[in-house]
């Protein structure tokens, strides 16, 4: 028995996402979730067997979104493909977008941070100088540092 609810989803989250749909108003039996969680997880089992059965055929270790829509497919669940097959998609555009704006940021924060400390260096040079009256201050923005961001 502890086996088997160690391989299946844990009954909170099943629970949760069948209030999702649900009036605010409605309750949920025990019953019904463990028979949601059992069918969940069995669900996944199948799926992902038979993906990994295709790439088991492909010499292949890991098993990735491709597959799974390929076996949602396979096993008659096309419906449920095209919407995987969307969302893939779209999770694959934002990770290359998120990729390349964490290049482009991170070059641009480096020439940023070096023109700022340059800046400063230079700002407090002249200040030093010429600051007639000892109660003047200058006051810097937030978030101007001279300290580089821990990589």
């Amino acid at each position: 028995m502890v086996d088997e609810q160690e391989r299946q989803l844990p009954i909170a989250n099943v629970g949760r996402i069948m209030k999702q749909i649900l009036p605010p108003s409605a309750k949920i039996s025990k019953e019904a979730k463990q028979t949601m969680q059992e069918c969940a997880t069995e669900f996944i089992s199948f799926v992902t067997g038979e993906a990994s059965d295709k790439c088991h055929k492909e010499n292949r270790k890991t098993v990735n979104g491709d597959d799974i829509c390929w076996a949602l497919s396979a096993l008659g669940f096309d419906n449920y493909a095209e919407a995987i097959v969307k969302y893939l998609h779209k999770y694959r555009e934002a990770e290359r977008e998120k990729a390349n704006q964490n290049k482009g940021t991170s070059t641009q924060d480096n020439r940023d941070e070096e023109s700022n400390h340059e800046s400063e260096e230079h700002t407090e040079q002249q200040q030093v100088g010429s600051t007639s009256n000892p109660s003047e201050f200058t006051v810097l923005d937030k978030g101007k540092s001279s300290f580089t961001k821990p990589s």
